[in-house]
């Protein structure tokens, strides 16, 4: 990770009473700053060391499980390999979401407007995150990992529907998730150093993509009424219900060479899992709830995927 500052970015920060102009602004200076280009910032040509995980062992949908005490420290690893490269492919096909939705978003406006500016750069980004997280799947030794047909259908449908505070609210939802993950990832040495490297590119540009999500998504809700909040709020719900399902594929057990039907038992009633996705998403709930967007149908939603 040489060369690559792991502090998060506070350079795009949104003052309060800014306008949109202003924060915008702000958030291509940041850019400006402090970015990366992973071509060069990720080692690609070390070969990939077997001697570490692929993210934080704690993070694994079997850890704190009878199976996982059965497991050698190798199957650990390997495991936790294929759920990383899991991880980031859901994360490509829903960065491909994302720059569907902003360019919609972006049709017919002012190219000269700050803002407009911020969101190709945003599109530029994602593009580089999208490969940077298909490199890294490679690199670790697994298979292209996709969402059920049921999510990838879904995603058609909402990208190509999905605007307003629904669609950014959404995007938050997914970096927010991803991103807490991630900040454990980057800093445990257990992780092998070229997914870490991954992790801290991704955590520090995110930051500034998060920035704008939130305060789109407030000045959405301040122009919704109690319907389209009420709609919103469970269409973003289902939303993150199905990126948060999606993020491990049941077919990372068989790649790493272990007993699909138990692990995947195990893993669908692992409480210690359970407990981390609530606590990582206690400041995003905190979010959603001053937003107005926490609502009773949504939380059925948000429970049934464990973030609250």
């Amino acid at each position: 990770m040489a060369g690559i500052d792991i502090r998060p970015d506070t350079h795009g920060e949104p003052a309060r009473g800014e306008s949109r102009e202003q924060i915008s602004q702000r958030l291509l200076e940041s850019s400006e700053m402090l970015s990366y280009d992973p071509v060069t910032e990720v080692d690609w040509q070390t070969p990939l060391d077997k001697d570490f995980h692929g993210a934080s062992p704690e993070w694994s949908t079997l850890y704190g499980t009878a199976y996982w005490d059965e497991l050698t420290e190798a199957q650990r690893k390997e495991l936790t390999r294929q759920e990383a490269a899991s991880v980031a492919s859901t994360g490509i096909w829903f960065e491909m979401i994302l720059q569907q939705m902003i360019l919609r978003d972006l049709y017919a406006k002012d190219p000269t407007d700050a803002r407009f500016q911020w969101a190709l750069t945003e599109i530029a980004d994602e593009c580089r995150h999208s490969i940077m997280f298909a490199r890294g799947a490679a690199k670790l030794g697994a298979p292209a990992y996709r969402p059920r047909r049921a999510a990838i259908e879904l995603g058609r449908g909402f990208k190509t529907l999905a605007v307003g505070e629904a669609a950014y609210a959404a995007i938050l939802v997914a970096e927010e998730v991803l991103d807490v993950m991630q900040r454990d990832w980057m800093r445990d040495e257990r992780v092998v150093p070229f997914v870490r490297t991954i992790n801290n590119i991704h955590v520090v540009e995110e930051s500034r993509h998060m920035k704008f999500a939130r305060d789109e998504t407030l000045r959405q809700m301040r122009r919704a009424g109690p319907v389209r909040r009420r709609f919103s709020a469970l269409v973003i719900s289902i939303a993150a219900y199905v990126i948060v399902t999606s993020m491990v594929s049941r077919d990372v057990y068989r790649h790493a060479g272990l007993d699909e039907k138990r692990a995947r038992a195990e893993a669908a009633a692992n409480e210690h899992h359970k407990s981390m996705m609530r606590s990582s998403c206690a400041g995003l709930m905190e979010f959603l709830a001053s937003a107005g967007l926490l609502t009773k149908p949504a939380l059925v939603f948000y429970k049934r995927a464990h973030l609250i």
